[in-house]
């Protein structure tokens, strides 16, 4: 779903025009390649998995690169950056896709290394992935999608770095929506429900916990989505330089009304016996054998 909200959108082109995609080897990266590729789009394909991403663009065609990177590595991300100029000669969009999920644990009980972890690549990536092609995106009068989460706005227990870091996510592409629109380009956030990739099946469905919290979602919120549905979320709304795009649309009015849903639905579970339930086996698991942990 793409929702402009009232803001001035003109058509933006990809035919001709160099795309840039983090964690472009696999998931919603690599169904985003495929997708502005065959729009008319010249891509560079980002990922730290060198092998697959150049077999990936190889395998799309001579206006597609692959190129080793890794967002937490900020020198790196300015270096890869630049061999996209090299081969292409600029950069007219940027997608920081790049992501990553925690070992589920309570703050409590979680490795402090994991939290630094999922904030480097997730929310700090994001900033080393946009950050160097900034003038690149003025000049051409582009556009940025940085890819957030309906994490962003739900309740974060079991799996909080990943929450912190697409809140951050999202703040931090209001700040670009509005800083480049003063010199003509643009910026949107992109906002996922479920997406049925192989980071969701292994936190979701490969975890026993993990299948447990998954149904603490209601229908039709927890609806899952396909990897190429998710892609052409982005690629349509960097079509019509969309400030926000969110999918499935069932997330919407609940995005709309967070502020008021957030509070109930915090109060609800912080009483809800099965989620003090659920909260203990996790820290168990953590922690096993361990009298700290009730």
């Amino acid at each position: 779903m793409i929702l402009g909200l009232g803001w001035p959108t003109a058509d933006f082109d990809v035919r001709g025009r160099v795309v840039v995609i983090s964690g472009a080897g696999q998931g919603i990266g690599l169904e985003l390649a495929r997708i502005v590729y065959r729009r008319g789009a010249r891509v560079a394909m980002l990922d730290l998995d060198e092998e697959r991403t150049r077999v990936a663009a190889g395998e799309l065609g001579e206006r597609a690169m692959g190129v080793r990177a890794d967002v937490a590595d900020r020198a790196g991300m300015v270096a890869a950056l630049e061999v996209v100029r090299e081969r292409f000669g600029r950069v007219d969009v940027v997608v920081a896709n790049a992501g990553v999920t925690p070992a589920p644990a309570t703050i409590r009980t979680m490795d402090p290394a994991d939290f630094d972890r999922v904030l480097a690549i997730n929310l700090t990536g994001a900033f080393n992935t946009v950050h160097p092609a900034l003038d690149d995106i003025v000049a051409s009068r582009g556009h940025v999608v940085v890819v957030s989460s309906c994490a962003a706005f739900a309740p974060g227990m079991g799996g909080s770095p990943y929450m912190v870091s697409k809140a951050g996510v999202e703040q931090f592409g209001r700040a670009l929506r509005v800083e480049l629109a003063a010199a003509g380009a643009s910026a949107g956030v992109a906002y996922f429900g479920i997406v049925d990739t192989a980071m969701t099946q292994h936190t979701l469905d490969e975890d026993e916990l993990g299948r447990e919290v998954g149904r603490l979602l209601p229908w039709p919120l927890n609806r899952r989505i396909s990897a190429v549905e998710a892609a052409t979320t982005i690629a349509d709304g960097i079509a019509h330089r969309a400030p926000r795009t969110i999918a499935p649309g069932v997330w919407e009015p609940y995005a709309l009304l967070r502020g008021a849903v957030n509070v109930l639905l915090d109060r609800y579970l912080s009483l809800d016996a099965h989620t003090h339930e659920l909260i203990r086996r996790l820290e168990r698991r953590a922690v096993p054998n361990s009298s700290t942990v009730p």
